[in-house]
C-alpha cells in the first residue's frame, strides 16, 4: 500500500491517491449540521439500522463509481467506523483496493440522539491527551485495523496543547512505525494557516525517525468563501504533505451564492460541481471530501473532476470566480458559528450537531440546498 506514494528526496508524488472521497460525518450519526437534513431522513428518531442502510447505499455508489474509493471516518462520527468496517468486510473489499482514513481526539457522547435537550449539551467531547490517543487507536483498530491508511488528530488547535505535547508526538510516531499508518491532523478556524505551519515543524522524535516530519497530511477547510489557508496549503504540499479539503461546499452556503450559480450556469454544471472543482483545480494538489448522504448527491459531486479540468485550462476564469466569492476568514467562521451555535475553535464536525432545521433562527434561505460537507 505504500506504493501509492513515490518519494523523491523530501517531495511526495501523490498522483495515484483518490481525488474525491466520502466523508462519513453526516452518515455515521443521526444528528448533524447539514442543511435540510430532515427532508432526507425524516423528522422521527433515526435508528442505527436506518442510518447504516443509508450509509451502505452511498458506499455502494462510491465503490461502483471509483476505481480506488476513499472513505473518511472519525471516532466521533457516531458509528462511522463500525459502518465502514462492516461494509468493507461483508463486501469482501481487499484492503489494497480502498483508501480509509479516520481521526481521533473527540468522543461521541450523544447516545444516538438527533438533538439534545439543552443548548449547553454536547454531542462530542474533545481530548487530545496521550491517554485518549492510546485508547482511541485501539478502538479504531478494532473496527478498521487492516483498512486504515491514515490516522489524523481531529481538529488540532493551539489551545488543545497537542502541538506542543512531545509525549503525544512520540506515541503517534510509534503508531506509524509499528502499524504503518500515515499520520495527519485536521484544522479549523481563522488560524488554520498558522496551525498548518506550526505542524510542519514538528518532528517524529523516535528512534530511526528523529528528523522525519511527524505529519504526512493535513485536512483543512478551504472553499470558494474561505480561501485564507491557500498559501499555507501550498507550502505544505511543496514540503510533501498530502492536502485534504473538508467543507468544500461551506455547509451549503456556496450553493446559494448568486455568483456561484451564475458561473455554474456559464460552465454548464451544477453549483456543487463548480464549488468542488474550484478546490480540485488548485495548484497545491488537494484531495477533497464529499459529505453526500444520498447516491444522487455523491454522483453529482463526483462530476466535479470533469469541471476541474476546465478551470485548470482557464486559470483566468478560475481566479475571477475565486475573487468574486471570497469573504474575510473571520466573517466566514463567525457565520459558521451562527450556523450551528458553537464556537469556531471547536472541531469542524461540530459539538452542537443537531439538525439545522431544528433551529428556528436559521435564515430560511440556508435551508433550501444540500450540504456536501
Amino acid at each position: 500500500r505504500t506504493a501509492l506514494r513515490i518519494v523523491y528526496g523530501n517531495m511526495m508524488v501523490k498522483a495515484q491517491l483518490p481525488r474525491i472521497g466520502l466523508g462519513m460525518a453526516a452518515l455515521g450519526r443521526p444528528g448533524y449540521i447539514n442543511l435540510d437534513r430532515s427532508s432526507i431522513f425524516g423528522t422521527e428518531q433515526r435508528s442505527v439500522e436506518t442510518m447504516q442502510a443509508a450509509a451502505n447505499r452511498v458506499m455502494d455508489t462510491l465503490i461502483q463509481s471509483m476505481d480506488f474509493p476513499w472513505l473518511d471516518c472519525a471516532r466521533s462520527y457516531g458509528l462511522s467506523e463500525k459502518f465502514v468496517g462492516e461494509y468493507l468486510r461483508s463486501n469482501k473489499v481487499p484492503p489494497e483496493k480502498v483508501y480509509v482514513s479516520s481521526k481521533w481526539g473527540y468522543t461521541y457522547v450523544a447516545d444516538w440522539k438527533v438533538s439534545l435537550e439543552s443548548p449547553d449539551s454536547k454531542h462530542e467531547i474533545k481530548d487530545h491527551s496521550t491517554e485518549n490517543f492510546l485508547k482511541q487507536v485501539q478502538e479504531t483498530n478494532e473496527y478498521l485495523g487492516e483498512y486504515i491508511d491514515l490516522y489524523q488528530i481531529h481538529s488540532a488547535t493551539f489551545d488543545s496543547g497537542i502541538l506542543e505535547d512531545t509525549r503525544a508526538h512520540k506515541a503517534l510516531a510509534t503508531c506509524r512505525k509499528e502499524r504503518g499508518w500515515k499520520l495527519g491532523l485536521s484544522v479549523s478556524g481563522p488560524d488554520q494557516n498558522k496551525v498548518i505551519r506550526a505542524a510542519q515543524k514538528i518532528r517524529a522524535g523516535v528512534k530511526g525517525e528523529n528528523d522525519q516530519a511527524l505529519f504526512d497530511s493535513v485536512q483543512c477547510t478551504f472553499n470558494l468563501l474561505e480561501q485564507r489557508p491557500a498559501e499555507a496549503l501550498r507550502e505544505a504540499s511543496n514540503a510533501g504533505m498530502d492536502i485534504i479539503i473538508k467543507e468544500g461546499l461551506a455547509n451549503g452556503r456556496v450553493l446559494r451564492h448568486p455568483r456561484v450559480l451564475e458561473y455554474a450556469q456559464e460552465l454548464g454544471c451544477q453549483a456543487d460541481q463548480l464549488a468542488l472543482s474550484f478546490i480540485l483545480a488548485q495548484d497545491f494538489a488537494p484531495r477533497v471530501l464529499s459529505g453526500a448522504v444520498t447516491s444522487e448527491q455523491l454522483a453529482s459531486n463526483l462530476k466535479a473532476m470533469d469541471v476541474a479540468k476546465k478551470l485548470r485550462d482557464d486559470s483566468k476564469l478560475m481566479q475571477e470566480i475565486g475573487q468574486a466569492c471570497v469573504v474575510k476568514s473571520e466573517d466566514y467562521w463567525n457565520e459558521r458559528s451562527a450556523l450551528h451555535g458553537t464556537d469556531w475553535n471547536v472541531d469542524a464536525t461540530v459539538v452542537m450537531c443537531a439538525d439545522l432545521d431544528d433551529f428556528a433562527s436559521v435564515p430560511k434561505a440556508w435551508y433550501d440546498s444540500y450540504v456536501g460537507w
